[in-house]
């Protein structure tokens, strides 16, 4: 059975590493985080990963160095996130090994569409490895289940579909835009362009309590689509095990 990609990102920046594998893990990548040199060596030592996306300009060790010395260890592609890197620094990351870069702070979607673009060109393992539907941007986990934004479809694992209103559809779309942000009932419905005479705070909650049923692991304490007190609601697309 073919897994998901796996991916390690390297930035001395615990929000922005953060910020970039939530991204990746709600769109089906395997993800590892890593703070430097020292953990990324550590981390292929037991495993090889599919891709490194790795940051150029951390304090301890530059990333040219590590991409030196990852090329001159293993094949492995490399993304460079470049922030205040020279073009001469990008450059040289190019010639000895980097497959691609982006500027950061960086467009999430442009970088996942280079992650897959450089995992195609990579080779039949990474092919074997990345899966159409893995790693398709259309594709984000819900909980127990996949949204399938482009056929507006609700699925399980084994590709079985669950209903799913032009409402909930709506609200779930709004929720894949903007994870991790606490959205209250009225933005909620502007974002979902949900302006109708049944659209009001009550209707929202009715509509959520629906959904979890279909996504949560455990409806009666959801972790996925989360109530924040005062606030609204909160989509969490990792949901961390105890």
């Amino acid at each position: 059975m073919s897994h998901s990609p796996h991916i390690i990102i390297v930035d001395d920046e615990a929000p922005a590493r953060e910020m970039v594998g939530d991204y990746l893990k709600m769109h089906g990548f395997a993800v590892t985080l890593c703070d430097g040199g020292k953990s990324l060596r550590a981390e292929i030592a037991s495993k090889v990963p599919d891709l490194v996306v790795l940051d150029l300009n951390m304090p301890e060790e530059d990333g040219l160095s590590i991409i030196r010395d990852l090329k001159g260890r293993i094949n492995v592609p490399v993304i460079m996130l470049t922030a205040t890197a020279s073009p001469i620094d990008r450059v040289v990351g190019l010639e000895i090994g980097a497959d691609d870069y982006i500027a950061k702070p960086c467009e999430l979607r442009e970088l996942m569409a280079r992650i897959r673009s450089v995992l195609r060109r990579s080779g039949p393992k990474a092919e074997a490895a990345a899966p159409a539907r893995s790693i398709s941007e259309h594709l984000v986990r819900f909980g127990t289940k996949w949204l399938d934004l482009e056929a507006q479809a609700l699925r399980d694992d084994e590709g079985n579909e669950h209903p799913l209103t032009a409402s909930e559809f709506g609200l779930l779309k709004v929720f894949a835009a903007n994870p991790k942000r606490v959205l209250s009932r009225e933005r909620l419905l502007e974002l979902a362009n949900a302006r109708d005479a049944e659209a009001f705070d009550r209707a929202v909650d009715l509509r959520i309590m629906r959904i979890r049923r279909k996504i949560e692991p455990d409806p009666a304490h959801p972790a996925v689509i989360r109530t924040i007190r005062g606030g609204g609601y909160l989509f969490s697309p990792v949901v961390e095990k105890a």
